[in-house]
């Protein structure tokens, strides 16, 4: 294994990783902005009221890509022992 493997490797990681961070932090951006400009509007300054819906929304889109989330974790941890049986010829 050489040096360009493990870079392969780490890029595979940090694309992995990042995919599936993707949906949760998107829900949690969204609705965090949409409820700053509705807290701006109306001048409520609440805290509960931005941290309950991210809360909500980080929770259902983690329930509606659960089986995605795993397709792509382990295609990734399949491509990992890809990697270990060839480098262990």
């Amino acid at each position: 294994m050489n040096i360009t493997d493990v870079t392969g490797i780490g890029l595979d990681l940090f694309t992995t990783a990042m995919l599936l961070a993707l949906p949760s932090l998107a829900a949690s951006l969204v609705v965090g902005l949409v409820i700053s400009i509705f807290q701006t509007i109306t001048s409520i300054q609440e805290q509960t009221l931005s941290f309950a819906p991210r809360l909500i929304a980080v929770a259902v889109v983690m329930v509606f890509t659960t089986a995605w989330t795993l397709q792509v974790a382990a295609a990734f941890t399949l491509r990992m022992f890809q990697y270990a049986q060839d480098a262990a010829r």
